[in-house]
């Protein structure tokens, strides 16, 4: 199993390398040029990925390992392109993934990131491995049943993520009393929020939100309602302008999707239980993903909405 080394990484050094953007950009471009280089040149790889993003990247236990299902395709891949590379894992949140691919500290981002053209400018995608639907999770109690409901409710959403522009297009959409978004920094913020009462509705992936309510302290006190606001194509990411790189990890999830092990990834962590507490989401694979495995592409969110 491959080692794991969080104490190098933390959340001060994650902000000192975005800092450090401004300072040395062109260096930072120069030395992530090629990434299988910088890889064998160092000896190890660093993965992003998230603390609080079940089933796709969370922290399980008291020594903090990282597990999922992002996190499992990235270490299948890592080691069958660089078997030698010693792997260590950086805890990231979806506002600094990009700027900490962009300037070398990551080699690769194993959260559940968005493709979107946007983003496409700043860092490239291998194909697509998840598709969520956006929707919203609310106490069982709650009389929200649909995104056309929200007018004058407070919603919500983890800084950085997609939702939060989806619920700014669903707020003119519906024209009447604005849409109060409050941002949680994570999801486990955001979900404090709802928890509290603060919130009426948390935004997000359905699989993060079934994740969020699995291993909450009562998984029958929410439930997910509402139409979708969106349908987002997830995958890993990197560098841009390194097609060695994306070719090498394109090619082994295209061999996991044909052989069939990738639905058995899938399974384990979207309908089998999940640790910590064993309780599985039942989000059997659906037919949009299985067509992609079937024929893997790296379309953007936009194709999604044509």
């Amino acid at each position: 199993m491959a080692s794991f080394h969080k104490a190098t990484f933390t959340a001060l050094a994650a902000g000192l390398a975005i800092a450090c953007m401004a300072f040395a950009p062109a260096h930072a471009q120069t030395a992530a040029t090629n990434t299988l280089d910088k890889i064998k040149a160092s000896g190890k790889v660093v993965l992003g990925v998230r603390e609080t993003s079940p089933p796709m990247a969370y922290a399980l236990g008291a020594n903090d390992k990282y597990v999922g299902y992002h996190v499992e395709l990235c270490e299948r891949v890592l080691k069958e392109i660089v078997p030698a590379a010693k792997l260590e894992y950086m805890a990231v949140t979806a506002q600094n993934t990009l700027p900490l691919v962009q300037n070398g500290t990551l080699d690769i981002g194993c959260g559940p990131t968005t493709n979107n053209t946007a983003r496409q400018q700043q860092v490239a995608f291998a194909v697509t491995t998840y598709v969520s639907e956006v929707r919203m999770a609310v106490r069982t109690d709650s009389d929200l049943k649909s995104i056309s409901q929200l007018a004058g409710r407070t919603i919500a959403a983890s800084t950085g993520t997609t939702a939060v522009q989806l619920l700014r297009k669903q707020e003119r959409a519906l024209g009447g009393a604005p849409i109060k978004t409050v941002l949680g920094k994570d999801h486990h913020e955001s979900f404090l929020l709802l928890e509290s009462g603060r919130a009426d509705a948390f935004v997000l992936d359905d699989n993060l939100l079934a994740g969020m309510i699995a291993n909450s302290k009562d998984p029958s006190a929410y439930r997910i309602v509402g139409e979708p606001l969106g349908a987002e194509p997830i995958a890993l990411l990197f560098r841009k302008d390194d097609p060695t790189f994306k070719a090498a990890v394109d090619g082994v999830l295209t061999r996991l999707m044909q052989s069939g092990e990738m639905e058995k990834i899938y399974t384990k962590w979207f309908v089998a239980p999940i640790p910590p507490k064993n309780v599985g989401l039942n989000l059997p694979l659906g037919t949009t993903l299985r067509q992609l495995f079937a024929a893997p592409n790296d379309k953007p969110l936009e194709t999604y909405q044509q």
